[in-house]
């Protein structure tokens, strides 16, 4: 059988994706908006070979545990099935960026997973087709498969739950400046946190208004209105948190230096810069902000004292395959 090596990147939401409609298929209970970031990746090779009678996983040149091991093989057997195959994988996979810290390295990781075991099997299938299969890896997973600025819609059916590009990497020359608060692996993971999404009475609230922030959202990217972008953007991340802290158990992935961000960023916005925050189910700390402010905003975080290290990103392309 062939080889193939795909790189993909995370992405940040905009509108975020938390909670299922159906677990098993990971349909998200309402539609998503994201931007995929540029010069953070994941670099997966895929060999399906004869020579093994199970799947086997190595992260950044270690064996991988086995949790991570049968989350990898349990998709595979998605892929065997699509594909109608049954011979099993090596898998290789490296990060250049913190895994489970909220920089959505299983978005990045089941994208690069899906489009390497589809190409190493000599099989081409569409980039919607790629973004549904890379859903049931990881919900994210989907909007890292096309470039740019993805939107993923809800739906009741697998086929129809998928993301697709609507604005190019060039189409606005957005910063994120990311404050990597910790890069310590979380204790909760955004898999477990989607199941405990609707124990919150705050959950059907959230959802009921997704569509409404969804649209403004997309409309303030279309035009490059960042000050529309920023109100939404952070409402739609508190609204998420607000979820996580109020399920059934509670959730807390801020920490105190997260909130001192949170604090600072719109009182920078005041000032003039060109700066929102949003956060993903971690304390990371990711700044949108426009191409001027991006320098500043990077040493303001860097000043802080308990930001243990900043990344720059713009807006990145597709997963593709380079080997």
């Amino acid at each position: 059988m062939q080889k193939a090596t795909a790189r993909a990147h995370p992405n940040i939401a905009f509108i975020k994706y938390w909670g299922n409609r159906d677990d098993n298929l990971r349909l998200p209970s309402n539609p998503s908006l994201s931007m995929n970031l540029a010069g953070v990746y994941t670099q997966t090779t895929v060999e399906w070979t004869d020579d093994l009678t199970s799947d086997s996983l190595d992260i950044n040149g270690e064996p991988a545990a086995e949790e991570a091991r049968m989350r990898v093989s349990n998709h595979l057997d998605r892929v065997r099935s699509r594909l109608n195959m049954t011979t099993r994988a090596r898998v290789q996979s490296e990060n250049n960026f913190p895994m489970g810290a909220g920089i959505a390295s299983s978005a990045a990781a089941f994208a690069a997973l899906t489009v390497a075991a589809v190409a190493a099997a000599d099989v081409q299938l569409s980039e919607r087709e790629l973004s549904t299969i890379a859903r049931m890896g990881s919900g994210s997973a989907s909007r890292s498969v096309p470039g740019g600025f993805v939107e993923w819609f809800a739906a009741d059916t697998h086929e129809e739950s998928y993301a697709q590009s609507f604005a190019a990497p060039d189409h606005w020359d957005l910063h994120d400046v990311i404050a990597v608060v910790s890069t310590e692996h979380k204790k909760t993971g955004s898999q477990a946190g989607h199941r405990t999404a609707f124990t919150s009475d705050l959950q059907p609230a959230r959802v009921a208004g997704a569509q409404a922030r969804f649209d403004v959202c997309r409309q303030a990217l279309l035009d490059r209105d960042f000050s529309s972008l920023a109100t939404v953007v952070e409402e739609d991340s508190n609204l998420m948190h607000a979820v996580m802290m109020t399920s059934r158990p509670p959730l807390f992935y801020w920490q105190p230096t997260s909130l001192e961000i949170m604090h600072l960023v719109p009182e920078w916005r005041r000032e003039g810069l060109n700066v929102c925050y949003t956060l993903d189910a971690g304390p990371n700390v990711h700044c949108l902000c426009t191409a001027d402010a991006a320098e500043e905003v990077r040493n303001r975080l860097q000043n802080l004292s308990e930001v243990g290290e900043v990344r720059m990103t713009s807006p990145g392309g597709a997963a593709e395959i380079i080997s």
